[in-house]
């Protein structure tokens, strides 16, 4: 069984979201249950929330690479990064990493077609939704993603940061973040809503809305238990 790498800390709530999640995943799947191997690498929020906002891509791309050597060093196999707007630097991180890396983004967009979409609305901070991270890569799945003005996602990034990244949940946020989607949904005819934060799952459910909800962290657990349990390849 290969052993798990998580770059985490971006944010600590979905750190705990993943490491849940991948535990409870492996105790269904596995006769006798257990726990997996696992080791994760938590970065400061608050440093690589800073790099973001100012640009400073190579200092975050960095950060990014330096937490999967110390994974690396820690024994993992493969990696993932536990938090959407670090795969903005996703190629260039998965350029400097000696293990494979597992894409949110592009299990995400496998998903999304698998499930038949052809237009789908994208939620998440100012710095993916701005990005065009989502919307470049559901393109090559032919997939139209659209993003919300620049003030809705200055209100949907304003919920992100701080409460959601620190578990808190409102119900006037809840209600305008709803507000946003079924505008979009009805104005675009839209499939589905793709919540491009790991954190927003924590407010906003399956039922919600009129149309499916990916979860893009409960996506990308999957893809690790898939990939933490296929069958070693044997050599000759």
């Amino acid at each position: 069984m290969k052993k798990l790498g998580i770059v985490g800390g971006i944010g600590p709530e979905s750190t705990l979201d993943y490491y849940k999640g991948i535990n409870d995943g492996y105790a269904k799947r596995v006769c006798g249950g257990g726990n997996p191997p696992l080791i994760i690498d938590s970065l400061n929020l608050a440093d690589m929330y800073a790099f973001a906002a100012n640009k400073q891509w190579p200092q975050f791309t960095e950060r990014l690479a330096g937490s999967v050597r110390n994974l690396v060093a820690g024994g993992a196999e493969f990696a993932v990064m536990a938090a959407n707007t670090a795969h903005i630097v996703f190629d260039a991180v998965a350029g400097q990493s000696p293990i494979p890396l597992i894409s949110i983004v592009e299990e995400t967009c496998r998903t999304a077609k698998a499930k038949h979409c052809k237009t789908v609305v994208i939620f998440g901070t100012a710095f993916t939704m701005s990005s065009g991270l989502y919307s470049e890569a559901l393109a090559r799945y032919g997939i139209a993603a659209h993003v919300p003005s620049v003030a809705e996602q200055a209100v949907i990034h304003g919920i992100i940061f701080p409460h959601l990244q620190q578990g808190i949940v409102l119900p006037e946020e809840k209600a305008a973040l709803l507000q946003i989607a079924h505008r979009m949904i009805a104005e675009l005819n839209a499939d589905a809503l793709v919540l491009g934060c790991t954190e927003l799952p924590l407010i906003i459910k399956p039922g919600d809305l009129p149309v499916p909800v990916l979860d893009t962290t409960e996506i990308h657990i999957e893809a690790i238990l898939n990939a933490m349990l296929a069958p070693e390849t044997v050599a000759g």
